[in-house]
């Protein structure tokens, strides 16, 4: 088995304690009910204060959780509460279109995509909820960077690997295509990540207006393209999913 660290374990079990009272908790409380000598107990509180889990009640000295539990806490509810919504949306999107959907948030300077519908036919698919995708080549990343200031500096940070011929990966060439990706309100890979693949994507926003995942289609170049260019129809269809999802999460008309 593997070895567990005592002092995260120790301050997981001091979360839950402050997790399960109505009330703030005092040094000597937190001490006792785990028990720990009164100079570990405090070493544990102060780091996890000094990071924003704990805070400390100036007139008591009592301890209660801080807010960065609470964005945090927030952020995984995001993702699931996107992911809920997405669902119908992204069934009927993958039967109108005939093609594979995914759903994308910005995770590790990359897209993880926490939603896959099958493209709906006899023909043998990997389920990819999970995986990572770049920010750079793929559709679903464009969106981001183009509508998240987060995700665009990521962008900055992250390695730009060349794919294949077709991957743009110089900053002055990415930003000029983030900038069409903003003024048309999506952004395609043709064969930019995957050689003979294709993909569409658009943002979804929030009721705040903010940009908190993608949605898009990925298949064969010859079915999502014609002529070079990637088919109105289902460029159509896929900035209708992500208005619909928007419109669910109560960020009204686009």
């Amino acid at each position: 088995m593997a070895r567990t660290i005592q002092s995260l374990e120790r301050a997981a079990a001091m979360l839950r304690l402050l997790a399960g009272g109505e009330r703030r908790l005092g040094l000597s409380d937190v001490a006792s009910a785990l028990g720990l000598a009164k100079g570990t107990a405090h070493g544990i509180l102060r780091t996890l204060q000094q990071e924003g889990f704990v805070e400390q009640d100036p007139a008591s000295g009592r301890y209660q959780l801080g807010a960065e539990l609470l964005r945090l806490g927030n952020s995984y509810l995001d993702v699931h509460e996107l992911r809920a919504r997405a669902l119908l949306w992204a069934d009927d999107l993958a039967r109108s279109s005939g093609e594979s959907v995914y759903l994308g948030v910005l995770h590790q300077q990359g897209v993880l995509i926490v939603h896959h519908v099958f493209r709906p036919d006899d023909s043998r698919q990997v389920l990819e909820v999970g995986a990572m995708q770049p920010l750079h080549s793929t559709a679903l990343g464009k969106v981001l960077c183009a509508y998240d200031p987060v995700a665009h500096s990521q962008l900055l940070e992250a390695e730009r690997e060349a794919f294949t011929a077709s991957t743009v990966t110089s900053l002055p060439d990415l930003e000029g295509v983030l900038d069409l990706t903003r003024a048309r309100g999506w952004a395609a890979d043709v064969e930019e990540t995957w050689e003979g693949v294709a993909s569409v994507a658009a943002p979804i926003h929030d009721r705040h207006r903010m940009p908190v995942g993608a949605v898009g289609i990925t298949g064969a170049v010859e079915r999502v393209c014609e002529d070079g260019e990637l088919r109105a129809q289902l460029v159509a269809a896929v900035r209708d999913c992500a208005r619909a999802v928007s419109r669910d999460l109560g960020a009204g008309r686009f």
